[in-house]
Formats: structure tokens, sequence, C-alpha cells
């Protein structure tokens, strides 16, 4: 498909507690504001809400099935969860192409969910390859740079890292697909994938998220963590079948607000770095752990 400055996608989605529940069964991420109701009930939110990584994922579907199309590889993506989702809404995704880089063969879109009130709740920028080759990006703490820190707080510390490792299999794959709809052949046709250039199909964005969203959720800061921002910089292909390393790492403490920036990165089997960047985090309802 030919691009042009302007062209837009749109598309829609009501999710499900089943929903959330089988994303966090396939991420591991079961951080219970997303899975249970009396935890949330005591919450800002006063229910379950929908994972970050799972509203990214139907952006992704968008972008692989209706605008760039089949095949698109994301170079980057900004997000930012402005309010929750929740059960029963019909939600509106929208992608619109806001640039193109003939230079760089690349285009960067605006990405969007918004609420049928027209509230937003997820909107960033994605900046996808026009010819496969995934560029060398180098991140920017940009969320935390000017930021003023603290040492410690609610018993987190600067410096503090949590770590996880997972194999993606074929069946994680498969769920992953069936759940968000994101059907990009890079992530289902090994043949297409092959011809791409790629040894193998590859792990979509979103599982590879999900790795931060379970340690964010779980780990550090914990249960009860809510995602506020995200920045993915993918700078390496990751396969199903390879040992992936996720870590976190606490870059910035702000106790007035009660707001953690943490550097993200995964690594593949030989250690190279597969995506990098940053998540900026509330932890005000961390103290409702039990």
């Amino acid at each position: 498909m030919e691009l042009l400055t302007g062209q837009t996608a749109v598309a829609s989605r009501v999710f499900s507690q089943a929903d959330f529940d089988r994303f966090a069964a396939l991420s591991g991420d079961d951080n219970p504001i997303h899975v249970d109701p009396v935890f949330s009930a005591q919450t800002q939110f006063g229910r379950t809400v929908c994972h970050g990584m799972m509203l990214y994922s139907t952006i992704c579907q968008v972008l692989g099935e209706h605008l760039p199309g089949p095949g698109t590889v994301q170079w980057e993506q900004s997000l930012m969860f402005p309010t929750p989702t929740f059960t029963g809404e019909e939600m509106t995704i929208r992608v619109k192409v806001v640039e193109l880089q003939a230079h760089m063969a690349a285009a960067i879109l605006d990405t969007e969910i918004a609420h049928s009130d027209g509230r937003i709740a997820c909107q960033g920028q994605t900046t996808v390859g026009l010819s496969g080759h995934l560029p060398d990006i180098q991140p920017e703490d940009e969320m935390s740079s000017k930021v003023e820190t603290v040492e410690s707080f609610k018993g987190l510390r600067l410096g503090q890292k949590a770590v996880a490792n997972r194999v993606f299999t074929d069946g994680d794959m498969a769920e992953y697909v069936a759940l968000t709809g994101d059907k990009n052949p890079l992530f289902t046709d090994r043949a297409y994938a092959q011809k791409a250039g790629l040894k193998d199909t590859i792990i979509p964005g979103g599982l590879l998220g999900g790795l931060f969203s379970y340690l964010l959720g779980t780990e550090l800061p914990g249960r009860g963590t809510n995602w506020l921002k995200q920045r993915l910089i993918f700078q390496k292909p990751a396969y199903p079948g390879e040992a992936i390393t996720a870590e976190v790492q606490v870059s910035r403490l702000r106790a007035d607000k009660e707001l953690v920036n943490l550097r993200t990165r995964c690594l593949n089997p030989s250690g190279e770095i597969i995506n990098t960047g940053e998540a900026l985090v509330l932890v005000r309802d961390l103290e409702l752990v039990t």
C-alpha cells in the first residue's frame, strides 16, 4: 500500500473480563488491578482495568491489518494512558499517517484509543519501517530527564532492578493472535517472515512489552502499580523458542507525586538488546497489597 500523509484507519473493540484474564495468563501480569474485582474496588479505579499492553496490541492489530498493512515493522512506539479502560465499553482505535520519511524509508503515525465519549484512553506515536529493517535508534530518558528524584520511598530505591526470563512458544504466539486479532504475517507465517529476511516468525511487540507489564505489575514496583507511560524502541527481532531476558530498573523516584521512572529492556540469549525504553508508573495503590 502506498502511504499518504493524513491517511487514517479506524477499528473498534469491546473488552471483557475474560480478555483481561487471558492477557494476564499470557503475559504473567496478574496485577490485581486487572484481574481482582475486590482489590480493584479499593483503588482509584473502583473496578478492574485493561492492561496497557493489551491496548497496545489492539493498536498493532490495526497497524498490521489496515495501515500500513501486512508486514508492518515497528521501529518505535510511545504510549500514554491518560484514562483507564474498563470492560463493556466500545473503544475506538485510530491510527493516522502524520509524516513520511523517504530518506529513512519510514513513516510516523499517531496512535489513539478513545472512549465512546471522546476521552482518550491511550495515545502515542509510532515509527514504522517501510523496507523491513530495524534502525539503530538509541534511547533517551525523555520522561525522567527533568524530574527531581529522591533516593527511596515506599520501599523502592534508585537503581533497584527486577529481571524475568521467558521462552515464548508457538502456543503463546497462537494465543496472542487469537486474543488480540493481530495477524501480522511476520508473527504467523514463517515463509513470509523468511522472505522478509528474518530467520523465523518474530515475537510481537505486545508480548515483549508484556514482560515489562509482568515485572512492573507484580515485581517492581509491584501489585497495584498503575502504568502511565511507556516508550518502546525495537532494535533486533526476537524469535519464539529463544530465552528472552527482560529487565526493569528504577531511574527516578518522585515521592510528592508517587511517581516512579524505570528503564526497560529485553535481551536475547547472546546478550544483545532486543528492545529498550522507559516506563513511568504511579504507585499510589501499592499500600493496598495484603
